[in-house]
């Protein structure tokens, strides 16, 4: 990986020059600190980067809310019903915890698959909403949770600023919180701003399934009772079922299921643990009925994961690991 070129079109000095810079620095700093899988966690929260030099195969996971900027290579993502390619130059913007199958396209040892993630804050992505929000606002669609667009310059500027934090930790506690305040407000005014502050109206249902979400994400290892999601959402059942499908691409009780395997493999992946506890830990009482579901899901039996040595960099629970 020794060819790191910036090379989409430029549309100015000064973006051209951004470019390039954090490039160079997610690249140089993945170089030394990514995973087996190309991950690459950093001291900064919520920035993670990810650099491959070739190809992967399809990849299950759940991903939180965050806005992901190729910078180089190209991602092909589908979830439920939304398919997208976004190619270097382009940012993801994933703006609720959806189920998400991912596969890096175009990557080589020449020119990476380079792509920097920054999780959203979505209590302040809705404070801010609500300061810039339209009299009448626009109903959101609310199968529209991910959005790709073009990488305009205020955003490269917060992600350039932010990555230039992992060198200065001091400087982290100060200017952290601005950063990522300013980065969300940029969002809020992009391309996919109408769509964006349209969801976070306290009455839209993105709002409100989120918070089922939420109580999904706590007790994910529970037996799931549908009708308290419904009520955290202020939905009847029948609504709930019919919104929240069409918000995650899944059911409740499937939902709940992909969480589960999702960190099931974590477990077994980044913690050593064996499949038979890693089922335990998250909720399954079947051994048998959990090596189905995992085999079905992820294409192979949970001991051909088990079995590999345990890596050192272990991302967050359900989180974005293959950016």
């Amino acid at each position: 990986m020794n060819v790191l070129r910036w090379t989409a079109a430029p549309t100015g000095g000064t973006l051209s020059a951004m470019n390039q810079e954090l490039l160079d620095a997610v690249a140089t700093y993945a170089r030394a600190h990514a995973n087996r899988d190309g991950l690459a966690l950093t001291p900064i929260p919520g920035l993670r980067m990810m650099c491959l030099d070739q190809p992967g195969d399809k990849l299950e996971s759940t991903y939180r809310p965050l806005v992901c900027l190729v910078l180089q290579g190209e991602k092909h993502l589908l979830a439920g019903r939304q398919e997208k390619l976004c190619a270097e130059g382009q940012a993801i913007i994933v703006s609720a915890d959806l189920p998400v199958t991912g596969q890096v396209v175009t990557a080589s040892r020449e020119r990476p698959y380079i792509a920097l993630a920054i999780e959203l804050d979505m209590a302040l992505l809705s404070e801010l909403a609500d300061q810039l929000r339209e009299t009448r606002p626009s109903p959101p669609d609310p199968a529209a949770t991910l959005l790709v667009q073009d990488v305009d310059a205020a955003i490269l500027d917060c992600a350039r600023r932010l990555m230039h934090l992992v060198a200065h930790p001091e400087a982290v506690a100060i200017l952290h919180p601005g950063l990522v305040r300013e980065l969300h407000f940029w969002l809020l005014n992009g391309a996919h701003g109408r769509q964006l502050r349209a969801s976070m109206a306290p009455e839209a249902h993105p709002v409100r399934l989120n918070r089922a979400v939420a109580m999904l994400r706590l007790s994910y290892h529970q037996k799931l009772r549908v009708e308290e999601l419904a009520q955290a959402a202020s939905m009847s059942l029948s609504a709930f079922h019919k919104h929240f499908k069409d918000y995650t691409s899944l059911t409740p009780v499937q939902y709940q299921k992909r969480l589960r395997l999702i960190e099931a493999r974590r477990l077994m992946l980044y913690e050593g643990a064996t499949a038979n506890k890693a089922a335990f830990e998250v909720g399954y009482e079947s051994s048998s009925q959990f090596t189905r579901e995992y085999a079905r899901l992820f294409g192979a039996p949970p001991r051909r994961d088990a079995r590999r040595p345990a890596t050192v960099a272990a991302p967050e629970f359900v989180a974005e690991a293959t950016l």
